[in-house]
């Protein structure tokens, strides 16, 4: 199996890119400190010498990749860029070690909002828009890298988003650069609309571009030590609550609305909404009965608690750790859900939640009907047993992996409530853990560095979708 690529004259725009979302930061941190050698005008250099080298070492027109190539593409590319991501953190001497540099890294481009800053409000702004810029910067590869590649790689049934986003006639995207376009055109249309929201609302407008690259990419990093409860404005609660909805959607879904190509027939998004009211009807429920909160306070915090777990962005108005010992399980059952595939949204994701109801449901009525013939489908699309058997590979593969991180977590010193509620904010890349010391109030600079290693790689496994990272560490992928 063969996939189509970009032609490799474009491969310079990449690393142009690169150097020119370090020199943004650099910008800013030249104005504010009136020196020209900033850490972030190094780092671009630093990447810009590596990336053309690369490029000159490996120059030859590549017209397809293996199926093979690809994974170790994709691999590679996720490992080198949080590794280059690190320079800037490591130069600023903003962090401790290399080590908490790759840490902050890794956590920014997975989009998982983990961090090992103990006081946000005292760094820079200069490294303050670098870290969201990691979470922008991550959030939109990983939406192209689910639309464009994971359909070809075959991982966790993701030819079911493929075929929701077509039409009658041919392909929706049938290439790369069609993908790739309008997916930037949209991501950078929500982002300005959600800067724009978020500064009418009250914040100034550092806050509101930083805040808004954070919701829209679902990364959870922000510019607060409180995060958004430090502004204490319901009006910009509920404007972040409706972007880092928009931000869990598929991007191709916005797509669909401005072409009016039925896109009302994505079964994915609609369920996804309905998940979300359902959710958040419980959660403010049971918080204006068992605590003492207001039914205003129980609506507005428990939906936000609510969203942010479950389109994994991580983002928190209140420590809803101190809400009670409820909060561990519920938290890391919202973790569990996801966004929609194709979003910027971590963990499982909401479309493999349908294939799973959907074969749970067929089994449930030929238990009682053995004779009856029931279709397994989502929506109007039937699923292939291959497709079905994707999905349940990669669910048992994120359970596998989840289970034996936290043991090792376990291993190295670390209680097992700690442990799993690490590691779990850590493959789902929800970033905000379900206990005290990682949770709204707390930080990852405690864990010891090889910790931070374990976690690092449990953000890896769970952004690129656990089968990928599983495929390059198999003897059989390097035995031929």
């Amino acid at each position: 199996m063969a996939i189509n690529v970009y032609d490799q004259r474009l491969c310079p725009v990449y690393f142009v890119f690169a150097i020119l979302v370090m020199l943004v930061p650099a910008g800013i941190d030249i104005s504010e400190t009136s020196k020209l050698g900033t850490p972030f005008i190094i780092s671009s250099i630093v990447t810009m010498f590596f990336g053309i080298a690369l490029f000159l070492s490996n120059y030859t027109k590549i017209e397809r990749i293996t199926l093979k190539q690809g994974f170790l593409i994709t691999g590679m590319s996720w490992l080198v860029v949080c590794l280059f991501s690190a320079v800037p953190f490591v130069l600023h001497h903003s962090v401790p070690s290399i080590t908490d540099a790759l840490f902050e890294a890794t956590s920014g481009i997975t989009g998982t909002g983990a961090t090992i800053m103990t006081d946000i409000e005292s760094l820079p702004h200069s490294v303050l828009l670098w870290r969201s810029l990691l979470n922008y910067i991550g959030g939109l590869g990983v939406v192209i890298f689910a639309v464009a590649l994971l359909p070809f790689l075959g991982i966790g049934g993701m030819q079911i988003f493929q075929h929701e986003n077509s039409d009658s006639n041919d392909k929706f995207m049938p290439k790369f650069s069609y993908i790739a376009k309008r997916i930037v055109f949209v991501y950078l249309a929500l982002t300005g609309v959600a800067s724009g929201t978020l500064f009418l609302c009250g914040m100034g407008w550092f806050d509101a571009i930083n805040h808004a690259m954070s919701a829209i990419g679902t990364g959870g990093f922000s510019t607060k030590n409180a995060s958004v409860g430090a502004f204490n404005s319901g009006l910009i609660d509920t404007a972040i609550i409706a972007f880092m909805i928009c931000g869990a959607l598929p991007m191709t879904f916005y797509i669909l609305l401005w072409r009016r190509m039925e896109a009302d027939r994505n079964r994915q998004v609609a369920v996804f909404i309905k998940t979300l009211g359902w959710l958040s009807l419980i959660f403010c429920s049971y918080l204006y009965f068992v605590s003492d909160q207001s039914l205003l306070e129980s609506v507005r915090y428990g939906i936000f608690t609510v969203v942010s777990i479950v389109t994994t962005t991580g983002l928190s108005a209140v420590d809803y750790t101190q809400w009670g010992g409820w909060t561990i399980a519920a938290i890391l059952f919202l973790s569990m859900i996801g966004g929609c595939t194709g979003s910027t949204g971590g963990s499982i994701k909401m479309l493999r939640w349908q294939v799973v109801y959907a074969f749970l449901r067929k089994y449930i009525i030929s238990a009682i009907d053995p004779y009856r013939v029931v279709p397994l489908k989502i929506g109007s699309t039937n699923m292939s047993e291959k497709v079905t058997m994707s999905v349940f590979v990669y669910m048992f593969s994120f359970v596998a992996c989840l289970v034996c991180l936290t043991l090792i977590v376990s291993a190295c010193g670390i209680d097992f409530k700690t442990a799993i509620a690490c590691v779990s904010a850590c493959i789902t890349n929800v970033g905000l853990g379900a206990v005290e010391v990682i949770g709204p109030s707390g930080n990852y600079a405690f864990f010891d560095d090889e910790i931070k290693a374990i976690l690092c790689f449990a953000m890896l496994l769970g952004r690129l979708e656990i089968i990928t990272i599983l495929v390059l560490l198999s003897k059989s992928f390097w035995r031929s």
